[in-house]
């Protein structure tokens, strides 16, 4: 990539870096919470329904700030994490933090989808048998969602690269430290003869954006058929 200058190429390496760590940490997270929106009945469910999807329908702006007085210095959650040493506001682990949370929306829809299309009678069987609810969502549930799992994982994963909003308000715009590709973008198109380079950064955003989506069907349509023929 020797077309690329210093800067652009630290925003991309960083931006690869919050991404990736942004899915793994999330992913976990989004398969537990996927399942019990899809299997389970329980009060409040409606009221996790919609806190999971609030960052799609917030000004990313405002999911920024609210991080920024959740877990800044001097919030309830960021003194805590403080006093153990753990500081994430103008961050990159806070970049990884907002990026995490608006991208977590698309990874829970992906999952829940594909955990609805299973038929709950396989996983009764499975308990009728004396197996744990564990056993059988590993044994049963996790191989045939793992198509679900998947899309959601990688659509995560390019949301998170294409994050400005909420990044930006919460990490600020730091140079080797929480400077992103839209961040670099953006900065970049603020002063005079950086258009070219903004250019080169937009370029990458879109090759990105579009191989994840058709990795994601490529990878999904793999392993369902591979699930379906077993």
């Amino acid at each position: 990539m020797g077309w690329l200058g210093p800067a652009e190429l630290e925003a991309l390496k960083l931006s690869l870096s919050v991404s990736f760590w942004a899915t793994l940490v999330t992913l976990p997270l989004g398969i537990f919470v996927a399942y019990a929106l899809a299997r389970w009945r329980f009060p409040g469910r409606q009221v996790l329904n919609g806190l999971v999807h609030l960052p799609l329908i917030l000004p990313p702006v405002v999911t920024g700030y609210l991080l920024l007085l959740t877990f800044g210095i001097q919030g309830p959650l960021g003194k805590l994490l403080a006093e153990i040493g753990i500081v994430v506001a103008f961050r990159w682990t806070g970049a990884a933090l907002a990026a995490g949370i608006m991208a977590f929306p698309l990874m829970v829809r992906a999952i829940r989808l594909s955990i609805e299309a299973v038929d709950p009678k396989l996983e009764q069987a499975g308990a009728t048998l004396g197996a744990s609810r564990l056993f059988v969502f590993a044994t049963v549930t996790l191989p045939m969602i793992l198509p679900g799992v998947i899309a959601g994982a990688i659509l995560a994963f390019a949301k998170a690269m294409g994050e400005f909003g909420a990044t930006i308000t919460f990490v600020s715009n730091i140079p080797g430290q929480t400077q992103t590709l839209p961040s670099a973008v953006y900065a970049f198109l603020q002063v005079p003869g950086g258009e070219a380079a903004a250019t080169r950064l937009v370029v990458i955003s879109i090759v990105v954006a579009m191989s994840a989506l058709l990795l994601s069907e490529f990878i999904g349509r793999r392993v369902a058929a591979r699930v379906a023929g077993s």
